[in-house]
């Protein structure tokens, strides 16, 4: 009942706070009330109306028996678009972290600490791989090398080759030793899953031995279960690598983003998906940074860092009504080993000065009214891209798909990501989530894996030099919207 109410109230184009929400619906007669506040109120196309509870006090009380007033215009906020929110906007939002390692990094770089880390990852990825039945009760290293029926053993990967008959053989290792696995080229599907195995993941493998060497028969990743999907109604934004301080940086888009957010940019689809939009997620490289990479000044326009952060406090400051959830990336101003604390308040002030903004690390794990949505920018795609067959930037979602079946997000360790040997590793993926979001790779992609949506946003900076030595073509002001469980793209350009 009181929903059909609420929907007369957003067809006329008034909006009630929720004080006058909860009067309307207390009322003997609400049905009749809310008519007589329509018809009576009849505002302009442009104009929205925004009822307090104190206006709905005067209105009952002029007239008790023909609920007219004439003169309760004259009160009304006027605003030529909505704020974006839900027509109660006082609704708090439900948002939580459930991990975030900020304030978690205890690494001093001693061998201690390198033991540390590799022992964390090892014993996390273990306990989910034993729980698989291929895997009960696995053997140690040291057990398996006196056995010749069926082995079973679990350990992280050293090393990955190819023989001179283009076998696959790899070393793996646990606490008690070495075995050196081979995969027979003839078995075409086991293959196929070797050549998708990294150094430095965990591994189980099922296989015999034939001297020195264990035969696999199978390869078993962590993996993740088919979840069931949850019902949504409300909307979330996903944004990365906004570039803020670059040349390339796509400002006009960015200001045509920021109208639709608000609700005054698009067509009516766009304006009721806009209508729906709760959450905005950021997942790292908001500004373009400083020294990032060789003569990076001569493509920025704001050549100082603190400058570049108060630029995105006044271009996110425009967005109202949102809760914007913000992660660094490889160019923000947070340490470039992962995971990465969140950006510092030092560097960003303006932003921390606005009230709907919240900051997380990278990766970080949030709730969003009960949809777990997982945040990594996407340095480890670089390593993926450029060692495993058949992986590229171009569909950063089949290397989004390998790092939840690995369930670590950044294995290989000493390439191009930059990992620091906490005593946790941070980075493996413990709790499955219902959205896994990233970026880096400025090339939009979207999949539905297990029942989990695989968001990579694209980017509003447009193809730079680097990209263009590459032939690396960006998908630009292209923005992904969850829309109450429904992908959207939305373009900007």
């Amino acid at each position: 009942m009181y929903d059909n109410i609420i929907t007369k109230f957003i067809d006329a184009n008034i909006l009630l706070n929720d004080t006058a929400y909860q009067k309307i619906k207390t009322y003997e007669d609400s049905f009749k009330l809310s008519k007589s506040i329509i018809e009576d109120l009849a505002p302009s196309h442009e104009d929205l109306l925004i009822l307090t509870g104190e206006i709905i006090d005067q209105y009952i009380e002029s007239d008790k028996t023909d609920l007219n007033i004439p003169t309760v215009e004259n009160h009304v906020q006027k605003n030529k678009s909505p704020p974006q929110s839900k027509l109660v906007s006082s609704l708090p939002f439900d948002f939580q972290v459930l991990k975030d390692a900020s304030r978690k990094s205890y690494t001093n770089g001693e061998i201690k600490d390198f033991s540390a880390y590799f022992g964390s990852r090892y014993h996390k990825l273990k306990d989910i791989l034993q729980r698989k039945k291929e895997l009960k009760s696995p053997q140690t290293m040291r057990e398996a090398e006196n056995m010749q029926d069926l082995v079973k053993v679990i350990g992280m990967v050293n090393d990955v080759r190819t023989t001179k008959n283009n076998h696959k053989l790899f070393e793996i290792e646990d606490e008690t030793g070495i075995a050196n696995v081979l995969v027979h080229k003839d078995n075409q599907s086991l293959f196929e899953k070797a050549e998708m195995v990294v150094k430095d993941e965990v591994l189980g493998v099922v296989g015999s031995r034939k001297g020195s060497l264990l035969i696999a028969s199978q390869l078993i990743n962590p993996g993740i279960p088919r979840i069931d999907e949850k019902s949504m109604d409300f909307s979330t934004v996903f944004l990365s690598d906004t570039h803020i301080g670059s040349s390339t940086f796509l400002e006009d888009a960015f200001l045509n983003f920021i109208k639709w957010i608000n609700g005054d940019h698009g067509d009516k689809e766009q304006e009721k998906i806009a209508n729906d939009v709760r959450y905005l997620i950021v997942a790292g490289d908001i500004v373009d940074g400083i020294g990032v990479y060789p003569n990076q000044d001569k493509e920025l326009v704001i050549k100082d860092i603190y400058e570049q952060y108060e630029e995105a406090a006044r271009l996110f400051g425009e967005i109202d009504g949102v809760q914007i959830i913000i992660a660094p990336g490889n160019h923000d101003a947070s340490r470039l080993a992962e995971p990465q604390p969140s950006i510092p308040e030092e560097y960003a002030k303006d932003l921390y000065n606005l009230k709907n903004v919240a900051f997380v690390s990278n990766p970080a794990l949030i709730s969003l009214e009960d949809i777990n949505v997982l945040i990594y920018h996407g340095r480890s795609f670089d390593d993926f891209a450029m060692t495993v067959k058949g992986m590229s930037h171009q569909e950063s979602d089949i290397i989004m798909r390998e790092l939840l079946e690995k369930r670590h997000l950044a294995p290989i360790y000493g390439e191009r990501t930059p990992l620091a040997s906490e005593f946790e590793d941070h980075l493996v993926i413990e709790d499955v989530p219902d959205v896994f979001h990233t970026g880096h790779v400025h090339i939009n992609a979207y999949k539905k894996y297990k029942g989990i949506h695989l968001i990579n946003s694209g980017t509003f900076q447009s193809q730079t030099e680097f990209q263009k030595i590459y032939n690396i073509i960006p998908t630009c002001a292209q923005v992904p919207v969850l829309n109450q469980g429904s992908m959207k793209l939305l373009k900007f350009t």
